[in-house]
């Protein structure tokens, strides 16, 4: 009865007066050493009586009153702090992490206890009906003899297995021999068959009705087994698509349940990185392999440090001794999780598994010192800022970075991609920029390129120069030399872009952003006189250029198509660059889709008639010129207004629109993309917007007026191809609208294409839905 008394003194101190638990902790620490005591069953009721009044002192100290003896008093008190609970920080954090809007507040359940702390006959656990780490259907879970739930997941005793498998498995991972194993640790299944036979009947019976994976808690008080609460459980996004995939194959679920059951932007963690099978790294320590994948990072002791270092850009890893909810927000941020107590149902394990991120719990090696900003892991001393890396996958931690290898599409991973590809009608392209680029897309499932920016390519190497020779050239022909030495860069890289794709559509667009981007920031910096000696320039010439291309507001200045048509040998330059570089590829045998050349930032159709006359006359010209003729297409980026509100006098002109809804988004809504950071926050937490309109599409503006360019371009060409290059074409919610608005495809980047193609299947089977 004191072991209870003593958890309720300190959880209601905690929850209801928030009283920092180390309080407690602290009396219990200074107990179990005054009695040379391991484990908290060690101590004697003497000592537990004595502890129920050194945690009375501490709330007394905290509060400055009295513990509260009344039942009615503790109970309201409890109710209230359940309620005020909805708007502290870490349920703010929480509900933002997971996109959860709209609730007025949380409830509460008021029931009666069953106790698994009264003796060896009594019992707790935590079981998952899967593992939901890899998804395996194996029953899965942890338990421990005489304690409560909180005692299983705040890892502060070592928790048993529940299957004899599962508990053989972890004494071989942690060196433990059977025979230990077997006196200290049995498996529920060994220690008390029956109870374990009971468990495994309603396991089942409540897989098969929820038709999911479930998370269930229990107790065993003095033999009797009670069910606590059952939910389905979070998982990795590796165990999310297996169990999907082997629901369908065993009849509980159909395939467009299936599709459903997977959160696209959880497919994320399937495209991130894990140790490279070539590197063979020795590790200093070992843990358990709570959530898959492999992270590199700088080790970092608290939440707060691991959210200001990723302010910095810099990639962490968070140690601690144990996570709490309060580390949520430095969990969410961090590249992986280290703990060093803790098992496969601890905090850390389950928010790890349910955010995506590798982590490692339970390292034994692993000592940390969080107020020195030290650690030992395997007898080697860390400090804060040192890298470390973590592999997800077998629990092992390795010193300094080992390298890292991306993911690809195989097993049931492919099998759900090939399931989306059944049902969806949302053709997904990628924004590819280089030949590598579209190496990836490919294998990640792309049906062409909706987006190559050109200019993305003139910062590699030394083509910079070349760039920054034309644009200080005060006449046409010094610009038109320096374009020369530019001409056969691109055209190899639309040759290898081309080839990439394998006669998948590539839309390539002409050069965009305005050319004060390619010069130094600072006209007489040091960057501009090193410009100055490479061309072989006076410094005062570069310096007067360059000043002369400053402007109050670039995004709407001198950019896009009016580069086009002051200086239309840039277009004609990348023109013939695409038009050879296709001309080659078709020569050699290879397989070509049109072309399709797509002119920005169009907000008259006078201005597109112009450019679209430049770019048949080159093409005409190279493809006389090789002796080669294929068909191709000329069309523009709806990223402007006034565009979309004219739409159908450009779809007389143009052959297909791409909706660059980046911009569309910063001109439609009237916010800059790179000053809107510092209130668009502030926004969504008031519920102005439902979320940032730069990373989800604003549907009731923005995507009005893409539904507006659509119909009105339609009106004038029936067939007129549709699609997204901006990166909504990436968010789900975005995908969905995009979908119901009946374009031909989404573009986003190449390690965010499963997620589109899941999204656009997802948008797919809903709408069927709800036509019935």
């Amino acid at each position: 009865i004191n072991a209870e008394y003593m958890g309720f003194i300190a959880m209601f101190g905690n929850v209801v007066k928030g009283i920092e638990g180390e309080h407690f902790e602290h009396e219990l620490a200074a107990a179990k050493n005054r009695k040379g005591a391991k484990l908290d069953t060690d101590l004697t009721a003497a000592d537990l009586q004595q502890l129920v009044g050194a945690f009375k002192q501490v709330f007394k100290r905290q509060c400055g009153e009295e513990f509260p003896q009344d039942p009615s008093t503790q109970l309201w008190a409890s109710i209230d702090a359940v309620f005020s609970s909805w708007n502290n920080p870490r349920a703010i954090k929480y509900r933002e992490i997971n996109d959860i809007k709209g609730l007025l507040g949380t409830a509460v359940n008021v029931q009666s206890m069953v106790f698994g702390n009264t003796g060896p006959k009594s019992a707790t656990g935590v079981a998952f009906t899967r593992n939901p780490s890899t998804g395996e259907n194996l029953f899965y879970g942890e338990w421990l003899i005489n304690a409560q739930g909180e005692d299983v997941v705040a890892g502060i005793r070592t928790p048993q297995q529940i299957t004899k498998v599962m508990s053989q498995h972890w004494a071989v991972e942690n060196k433990i021999s059977e025979h230990q194993r077997m006196q200290q640790f049995p498996s529920l299944e060994e220690h008390s068959p029956a109870l374990y036979r009971q468990l495994v009947g309603l396991k089942d019976l409540l897989q098969n009705h929820f038709k999911d994976m479930q998370d269930m808690e229990f107790t065993i008080e003095d033999g009797s087994l009670y069910m606590l609460q059952t939910r389905n459980g979070k998982r990795t996004a590796l165990a999310a698509v297996k169990i999907a995939m082997d629901m369908v194959k065993e009849g509980l679920i159909t395939e467009k349940e299936a599709l459903m059951r997977v959160e696209p932007k959880q497919l994320d963690q399937l495209l991130h990185p894990r140790i490279d099978p070539k590197a063979k790294p020795n590790a200093m320590a070992k843990g358990l392999p709570a959530s898959p994948g492999a992270a590199v990072g700088k080790i970092v002791f608290t939440a707060e440090e691991a959210e200001a270092w990723f302010a910095r850009k810099e990639k962490t890893i968070l140690v601690r001794l144990e996570t709490s909810p309060e580390d949520v927000g430095g969990m969410n941020v961090a590249e992986g999780i280290l703990t060093a107590r803790g098992g496969m149902t601890s905090h850390a394990a389950v928010v790890a598994r349910g955010m995506g991120k590798c982590c490692v719990c339970g390292c034994g090696d692993l000592v940390v010192d969080a107020n020195a900003k030290t650690c030992t892991i395997g007898g080697r001393v860390f400090k804060e800022g040192d890298l470390i890396t973590l592999n997800g996958n077998n629990g092992e931690v390795y010193p300094g970075e080992v390298p890292l290898v991306e993911a690809g599409l195989t097993g049931e991973f492919k099998q759900l991609m090939d399931l989306c590809n059944k049902y969806r009608r949302l053709k997904v392209r990628a924004n590819a920029d280089t030949p590598k680029d579209c190496s990836i897309a490919v294998r990640f499932g792309a049906e062409g390129v909706g987006l190559c920016r050109t200019e993305h390519m003139f910062f590699e190497g030394n083509r910079i120069d070349a760039v920054r020779e034309m644009i200080v050239s005060e006449t046409l022909e010094k610009r038109q030399a320096a374009l020369a030495k530019l001409l056969p860069i691109q055209r190899d890289d639309f040759i290898g872009i081309f080839r990439e794709m394998g006669g998948r559509p590539v839309t390539i667009r002409l050069l965009d952003p305005p050319l004060h981007e390619f010069v130094p920031h600072q006209s007489d910096g040091p960057e501009a006189e090193l410009l100055a000696q490479t061309l072989q320039l006076p410094l005062h010439d570069i310096t007067r250029r360059i000043d002369s291309l400053k402007e109050s507001n670039p995004m709407l200045g001198h950019r896009g198509c009016r580069l086009g048509i002051t200086y239309p040998e840039i277009y004609d330059m990348q023109v013939q660059a695409i038009f050879e570089a296709a001309c080659a590829v078709k020569k050699s045998g290879g397989t070509l889709a049109p072309p399709e050349v797509m002119i920005p930032l169009v907000g008259k159709v006078e201005e597109f008639v112009l450019l679209k006359a430049n770019v048949k006359r080159v093409a005409q010209h190279v493809m006389q010129a090789q002796g080669v003729t294929f068909d191709y297409q000329v069309g523009t980026m709806i990223e402007v207004p006034r565009a979309a509100i004219t739409a159908d006098a450009i779809a007389k002109e143009a052959e297909f629109f791409s909706f660059g809804t980046n911009d569309l988004t910063q001109m439609g809504c009237g916010f800059s993309r790179d000053d809107a950071g510092s209130f668009l926050k502030e926004y969504v937490q008031k519920g102005i917007y439902d979320a940032d309109p730069f990373q989800s599409i604003d549907q009731e503006g923005v995507g009005q007026l893409v539904k507006i360019a659509v119909h009105k371009g339609r009106s004038v060409r029936s067939k007129l191809k549709c699609g997204v290059c901006g990166e909504h074409g990436g968010d789900p919610s975005s995908v969905k609208f995009f979908h119901n608005a009946g374009l031909d495809y989404v573009s986003c980047s190449p390690f965010r294409i499963p997620i589109a193609i899941l999204a656009a299947a997802q948008a797919s089977v809903s709408r069927q839905k709800s036509k019935l």
